[in-house]
């Protein structure tokens, strides 16, 4: 029996893909097995030379960041139902694009999505440019969403590499260097096989390879276009790659936030400030998020104004990218009052509002925590 030190000297004896035979191998698979999306050009579009829509292409680049692409579908077909072009969005409100964002995170993408539109519109006649540095220079794009568009809009030759991406380099080259230390070698080794012709479709090709086959667990290898060539499958470690450096345990942090309601049944809310995690977004009042949590005296600071308010007992939990949250509740029906900030919003607005998860889950509950104090004093 073969050795694994063997077998890997076996291995890294293959020597690289050719670039030619290796891109033509995986764009044969694309136009055979492509995903189906709603910003993509279908099959006879491509036989036929057909771009996709930059502005779809923006779009979704945009909205796939740290999402999947079953999040994202629904919301992007609401969107170009709205804003069918980059002048309609630039034309929006920046509050209807923060609500029908609502709910997919990472605000600061809605945010800029939208000043992105306006410089479109603005200073390059509602068209984007075509090349990377040029697209560069647009708000909230970044070097990813730069290669991408260039790419996958104008079939400019540009490295376009995501996490799927990753992961097919990190096996097909057998890559053990752990994320994110390896991302800067996965990057020129994608770079090494992006072909001059079709550098749109490799793109989405590599990308789709990573999404239906070579997926993080249980990789298909039978089927993909790449098996023989695949060093990490010829090792039989494909399935550990990309190896990753561990990761930080995410810190807790706590805050309590007031639910209030008026006569007619309205709820207090107040927009948070622009710049900042959830910038833009509507929220109950409430004190700051910390590790060490509120004390007592801030917690009553905290309150929008003189209440009889309640400890509902209830929490909203929630996990961001960095920390979870943990909100605790203080409920009141109120009289009828101008608060100093913020101001009330009738509870049949509430599911179009700018409201992001964290905020609809502690709404949710306060209102429930009302209600039901409502049908026992019944």
């Amino acid at each position: 029996m073969r050795s694994q030190a063997v077998d890997r000297q076996s291995a890294e004896g293959q020597g690289a893909p050719s670039k030619s035979v290796a891109s033509a191998e995986l764009l044969d698979w694309y136009d055979r097995a492509a995903r189906t999306l709603p910003w993509r050009t279908g099959p006879a579009g491509r036989a036929a030379g057909e771009r996709p829509d930059p502005y779809r292409v923006w779009l979704s680049e945009i909205m796939l960041q740290q999402t999947t692409v079953a999040a994202v579908k629904p919301y992007f077909e609401r969107f170009t139902a709205r804003w069918p072009t980059v002048a309609a969005l630039a034309a929006s409100e920046l509050d209807d694009v923060l609500s029908l964002w609502a709910g997919l995170g990472y605000y600061a993408r809605a945010r800029n999505l939208h000043k992105c539109a306006g410089v479109v519109a603005r200073d390059h006649d509602g068209r984007f440019p075509e090349t990377e540095a040029e697209l560069l220079a647009l708000p909230g794009v970044g070097p990813y969403t730069a290669a991408a568009v260039a790419a996958i809009a104008f079939d400019r030759r540009a490295v376009v590499v995501d996490g799927n991406v990753e992961r097919v380099m990190a096996r097909l080259h057998a890559v053990e260097t752990p994320l994110p230390a390896a991302k800067p070698e996965l990057k020129a080794l994608a770079g090494s096989l992006t072909p001059d012709a079709r550098p749109g479709d490799y793109a989405q090709a590599a990308m789709d390879l990573g999404a239906t086959i070579c997926t993080p667990t249980s990789p298909a290898c039978g089927i993909c276009p790449w098996m023989e060539r695949c060093r990490a499958r010829t090792l039989g470690i494909a399935a550990d790659l990309p190896r990753k450096a561990p990761k930080k345990v995410k810190p807790v942090r706590f805050g309590v936030a007031y639910v209030a309601v008026d006569p007619a049944g309205a709820v207090l809310l107040r927009r948070r400030p622009d710049a900042g995690l959830l910038g833009g977004m509507l929220e109950p009042p409430g004190t700051d998020w910390t590790e060490e949590g509120p004390g007592e005296a801030e917690v009553d600071a905290a309150a929008p104004f003189p209440a009889d308010w309640r400890e509902s007992g209830l929490e909203a939990r929630h996990t961001f990218t960095h920390f979870h949250l943990r909100l605790g509740l203080r409920v009141a029906r109120v009289a009828d009052i101008a608060p100093a900030e913020g101001r009330f919003m009738p509870r049949a607005a509430l599911e179009e509002a700018a409201l992001p998860t964290v905020m609809k889950k502690a709404l949710r509950l306060g209102l429930s925590a009302l209600d039901g104090a409502a049908s026992e004093d019944g």
